[in-house]
């Protein structure tokens, strides 16, 4: 047996045809759609990047216990687990973040990985003359000026590597077996850098200053800016379609449907304007965020062209890769394997609880979405459980490490004690933190927050039941008003 992810960061639900988007072209998506399962509940867990990639490797939630970080030494992996028992595990990634102080140990939990360079700021290309930076909207960063010197030809973009080295490695070893393999690129993600055949794809004429990296903030931008950053965007997706159909042709040429299980994901979604935002984390997690796409191949029960609403979340995908293999799931898991969904809609959860490190914590049923919000003005207690003291580009300040203190084991470190390292959320980072309820399936788009006192009740319930089954340190339930009993 064979397995294959294909992962995407930031791939919008909302703007794949299989979803209902009737402007973008993706022509392999809906081929995808024809190919497998298309799971129309499936949710993310913890946000964003590197916290949702724990997850994939741990099958557990990283949201109440730390902020964004590394894989941790009493961690399972499901990567690791499976090259442990003879599946051999390759990752092919252009995901710069694997490569930086907050991302450094994940990659190694692979038998082989490759990583492409020059997404966004990758610090890649060295140049000490300052690049030419054009009349721009939005944010700029020099060294992704830099960067995009050196992929002015299709064959040089991070994304056209990432996929030549995934097709490489299948055809190296299509005769082999047990085998996974990870194509993970970091596109549609912003900047949404495309060459101009992608973009000409797209009836769009745009005569404004260079816009395609939309700054983390409300709209300002005049509404012929909003619909040219929903080009832009669009045209990166249609370059994501076109290297996903690469992959599946090759799956038709050497018959890998047969044996092989494909899942195409992403780690969550992103706000083109939506609620008047931009971008993700700063806001509230709109469903345009937290509601994502994924399909799934399963070559024992050949399920295509069907849809699922039972719910699922990023922390089945790995227990779901375990179960494939026929491996027992580690007992710190949370997360389920998909396969009964997949043959027959059989639920595996009742709620997805989702969020953010010291922002909203939701729990949703597939219904109903509560948005928790925390209790107290300065997100305070708040604290990093952890033994890798990392953030994203660098290690905790020796200020924050002074604060430090033992903190006995917690249920799934494995008999280790952990560092607990008091963290702030920096003053105006997190907007609208307002409690809040939604029906998504009579209000969607959640333009009209609910106002109904026993159906919260009964979401706190649900809330506080998933904190206790995922060990929320007691602060959690302090910080967002809940009794915890």
């Amino acid at each position: 047996m064979k397995a294959i992810m294909v992962m995407y960061d930031s791939l919008n639900r909302h703007m794949l045809p299989n979803y209902g988007c009737e402007w973008t072209l993706a022509p392999n998506f809906l081929r995808l759609g024809e190919r497998s399962v298309t799971f129309d509940t499936h949710y993310v867990g913890s946000m964003p990047c590197m916290p949702a990639r724990r997850e994939l490797h741990t099958g557990r939630y990283n949201v109440l216990h730390r902020a964004w970080g590394p894989w941790e030494p009493f961690d399972d992996s499901t990567f690791e687990i499976l090259y442990r028992n003879g599946v051999y595990t390759h990752l092919v990634s252009d995901h710069y973040h694997y490569w930086e102080d907050g991302g450094g140990t994940y990659h190694h939990r692979y038998a082989s990985w490759v990583n492409v360079r020059g997404q966004e700021g990758d610090r890649w290309k060295g140049e000490v003359r300052d690049p030419e930076i054009p009349d721009h909207h939005g944010r700029i960063v020099r060294q992704d000026w830099v960067n995009r010197k050196y992929m002015q030809s299709e064959e040089r973009t991070p994304q056209a590597q990432t996929f030549a080295e995934g097709i490489e490695f299948i055809r190296t070893n299509a005769d082999q077996d047990n085998w996974y393999l990870q194509i993970e690129t970091f596109d549609p993600h912003e900047p949404f850098f495309t060459l101009q055949h992608w973009k000409e794809k797209y009836n769009h004429d745009w005569e404004g200053p260079h816009f395609d990296w939309p700054k983390y903030e409300r709209v300002s931008e005049d509404p012929d800016a909003v619909e040219h950053l929903r080009y832009e965007y669009a045209a990166l997706l249609t370059q994501c379609d076109h290297y996903l159909g690469e992959v599946m042709n090759l799956m038709d040429e050497l018959a890998l449907w047969d044996d092989t299980l494909l899942i195409v994901c992403t780690d969550h979604g992103f706000l083109l304007g939506e609620h008047d935002w931009w971008a993700k984390v700063r806001m509230p997690f709109y469903n345009e965020i937290a509601h994502i796409p994924m399909f799934v191949w399963d070559p024992r029960s050949k399920t295509a062209g069907a849809r699922r609403t039972s719910l699922t979340q990023t922390v089945d995908l790995g227990p779901t890769l375990l179960e494939f293999f026929g491996l027992e799931l580690p007992p710190d898991m949370q997360g389920h394997p998909l396969r009964q969904i997949v043959e027959r809609d059989a639920p595996v959860r009742e709620v997805a609880l989702y969020g953010v490190f010291g922002g909203h914590v939701n729990i949703t049923d597939g219904r109903h979405v509560y948005m928790r919000a925390p209790a107290t003005p300065d997100n305070w207690p708040l604290h990093h459980y952890t033994l890798m003291p990392m953030h994203m580009r660098s290690p905790f300040s020796l200020e924050e490490l002074r604060q430090m203190s033992w903190n006995e084991p917690l249920p799934f470190t494995k008999d280790c004690p952990v560092m607990r390292i008091p963290a702030s959320v920096p003053g105006g980072w997190y907007h609208d933190l307002s409690t809040r309820l939604y029906d998504v399936k009579s209000d969607p788009g959640q333009e009209q927050a609910v106002e109904d006192e026993a159906l919260e009740a009964e979401m706190v319930t649900k809330l506080e039941r998933a904190l206790k089954a995922s060990d929320a340190p007691p602060e959690q339930f302090e910080l967002l008003g809940l009794t915890g009993s």
